[in-house]
């Protein structure tokens, strides 16, 4: 498989290696970066058009720190750190475990091409990496979700 963007079809990918497993999305959005910028760094309203969220609390700015619960292990509180913040192109955030990049690229047709990719790993990555759900079922429903949201606003 290649390491390239996905297709802007809103359908995860995901590439497996050793220690390492790297998945993505994109879809293209009918909005301005600005306007999706605003509903993704938004952590109080996150629960109201993000169904793959079960909790999110802290501040999505330049090094805030995160405490998310999801759907797919709606037990473990995962504690992040934002990496990167600028406006409104690229936003990451994550822990020593993975990293989680949100960019938002205009598209030809006056919208804007928002991809989501997460590549979890490191050496001890094959000892847990079976216990670790699949991500593609929740990244397509993260960008039909953002998608939505970002509309309805425009």
């Amino acid at each position: 498989m290649s390491e390239s963007i996905p297709p802007a079809d809103g359908q995860a990918v995901t590439l497996k290696r050793l220690f390492s497993r790297s998945t993505s999305v994109t879809i293209d959005i009918d909005a301005l970066p600005e306007s999706i910028w605003a509903v993704l760094t938004d952590a109080d309203g996150f629960k109201s058009w993000n169904s793959t969220i079960v909790d999110l609390t802290g501040k999505i700015a330049p090094g805030g720190r995160l405490r998310l619960r999801s759907t797919l292990v709606p037990e473990r509180t995962f504690k992040l750190r934002v990496k990167e913040f600028q406006p409104p192109t690229r936003l990451s955030w994550g822990d020593a475990m993975g990293t989680r990049i949100f960019t938002l690229t205009p598209n030809s047709a006056s919208g804007t091409r928002f991809t989501m990719s997460e590549t979890i790993g490191g050496p001890i990555f094959p000892l847990f990496a079976r216990m670790i759900p699949p991500f593609d079922e929740s990244f397509n429903q993260f960008a039909r979700d953002l998608k939505a949201a970002a509309e309805e606003n425009v």
